[in-house]
């Protein structure tokens, strides 16, 4: 039997016969090109473009060679991070209606105890559980093996492992984190190693070049460079997880950043670290051409608290304050929009207030260095030490200007930063131990409750940290989890202090169940929990 022959076999002569057609039809219409000048490339060229300046392409050769050598002197020190979470039980009331099934006629209580929420219901975003492995990119900062990161590229991780250009590949030690800028220390045990040299970003300037280096995406794509500009200065975004502490004065850039580029350096013509690759801006979640880096002066400023003491402590002037309107300007007689509008005071505290700063005052200078907008104040502040003076000046109603010396005061808050290693520290700001709960608290003080926007009746102690493993995990919730919970009373005895939750846990036998009164605050909800104790210790 014959194969039947397949007619893709008569296709290329088709279209052998197809080009030969059109190149007839061509000729035929346009004689003068059978005269024409035999085909060289040189000819061809010359008919094309016009020649090219020498002096032009020198030009982008000296350009094109200034970013290989860039890349090349920078890409040694850029790094490759995994970061590797636990799967854990996410806390939080579950999501959905509050209704009870019981209270249910018999043929709607199966329909009801289905959903998404409800009690007894696997699928309830109680039971879910997180974890798996992310990657990202951070950059050495010294020969014995300090590497800068974004916080959210290593938090929560159990495990975090460093591959170097070399492919060496260690384990890091999280030093510490500050949430509040995004920035995070890790360290590996290796000397010798590459470290990026750091730029001053305060003289960086929009449209200069840009270098941005990381490990976008992935394993397949580990150590890539992307060429582009700073777009803009100063910028703010709507990230989540943000509180009155939150410093962003981000450099924009159009160079390429994409998910895994984040703790990856963005780097000037001349090799130095401008600011660390941080956030995209995009309706994808893949470049669009608005990436955000951390200004290094700022990360730099975190870094150094961070070695220094694995922790990050701010200072303040005690104020409550935002970005000066056309209307403040105008207000107070300035000839350009910009400062920082004093709209209240912290507490009767206030070390602001009591050096004569006043409410509506517009905030110009810090030190006689400019002060434009909120995150420069916060710059200019947040890490001096307390107790240090800082020189404001004030622009009032009319025109009048006022130079005031205030004192700086420590932040206190829940958790204005965390240490990496807990059992080693006694960070007040990660809250006091309750371990018969497994979780750490703080009380619930008045600047607190005014940030939090709290009822007067809800005071308590705040949950800062939840220990994984521990029968609180499924039922409180850190400001990480869907938190901040805060606890009111323990078997309707009201705890207003780590102390006093500890007094009343003391009195419930280890194994036993307890009673707990909480309050979620995204909510604004009160619930009751109930919460097998452990032992104290």
């Amino acid at each position: 039997m014959r194969t039947p022959r397949s007619g893709r076999g008569r296709l290329p002569a088709i279209a052998t016969i197809t080009v030969a057609a059109v190149g007839m039809a061509v000729l035929a219409e346009y004689p003068h090109v059978l005269h024409a000048t035999p085909y060289t490339r040189d000819s061809v060229s010359a008919l094309a473009r016009p020649p090219i300046s020498t002096g032009a392409v020198a030009q982008l050769e000296d350009l094109s060679d200034a970013f290989a050598t860039v890349a090349a002197r920078v890409k040694p020190s850029v790094v490759y991070i995994t970061a590797r979470h636990e799967a854990r039980q996410v806390a939080g009331e579950p999501q959905g209606p509050s209704i009870d099934p019981s209270q249910l006629p018999p043929e709607l209580r199966d329909f009801f105890r289905n959903m998404p929420g409800m009690p007894g219901n696997p699928q309830s975003p109680r039971g879910q559980r997180r974890g798996g492995t992310a990657s990202g990119s951070g950059f050495v900062v010294s020969p014995d093996g300090y590497i800068l990161t974004n916080n959210h590229v290593v938090d929560g991780a159990s495990e975090v492992t460093v591959r170097l250009l070399d492919r060496r590949e260690f384990k890091a030690k999280v030093v510490g984190r500050d949430p509040n800028t995004d920035v995070a220390v890790i360290k590996i045990d290796a000397k010798g190693l590459t470290a990026a040299a750091l730029a001053n970003s305060d003289l960086s300037r929009v449209g200069e070049w840009v270098l941005a280096v990381g490990n976008p995406l992935g394993e397949n794509l580990t150590f890539t460079v992307t060429q582009g500009i700073i777009s803009a200065k100063g910028r703010a975004l709507a990230l989540p997880g943000q509180s009155q502490h939150t410093i962003q004065d981000f450099i924009q850039t159009d160079a390429a950043i994409n998910p895994g580029n984040s703790g990856g350096p963005l780097v000037n013509v001349h090799g130095e670290v401008v600011g660390i690759n941080s956030a995209i801006e995009s309706p994808t979640g893949y470049n669009a051409g608005y990436g955000f880096a951390v200004p290094i002066n700022l990360a730099r400023a975190v870094m150094g608290q961070i070695i220094k003491s694995g922790k990050v402590e701010r200072v303040a002037l005690g104020i409550a304050v935002r970005d000066a309107s056309a209307d403040d300007a105008a207000y107070v007689g300035l000839d350009e929009i910009r400062g920082v509008l004093v709209q209240d005071f912290g507490d009767a505290t206030s070390p602001a207030q009591k050096a004569g700063i006043q409410a509506g005052d517009v905030i110009v200078s810090i030190d006689g260095k400019r002060v434009d907008y909120v995150a420069q104040l916060q710059e200019a502040i947040a890490f001096r030490s307390a107790g240090d003076v800082a020189t404001v000046e004030v622009a009032r109603k009319g025109g009048k200007r006022a130079t005031l010396r205030v004192p700086l005061q420590r932040v206190s808050e829940a958790k204005a930063a965390t240490k990496a290693d807990d059992e080693s520290s006694n960070d007040s700001a990660r809250g006091s131990s309750a371990p018969a709960l497994g979780v750490k608290v703080a009380p619930v003080d008045a600047a607190t409750a005014r940030q939090l926007q709290l009822p007067s009746e809800v005071r308590g102690v705040i949950v800062t940290d939840v220990d994984e493993g521990s029968s609180a995990s499924s039922h409180l919730a850190t400001p990480e989890t869907g938190g901040p919970d805060i606890i009111l009373s323990v078997e309707d005895t009201a705890v207003r202090t780590p102390d006093e939750l500890r007094a009343a846990l003391g009195r419930v036998k280890a194994g036993e169940v307890v009673s707990l009164r909480v309050y979620n605050v995204p909510s604004k909800s009160k619930r009751i929990e109930r919460v097998r104790v452990g032992a104290s210790k």
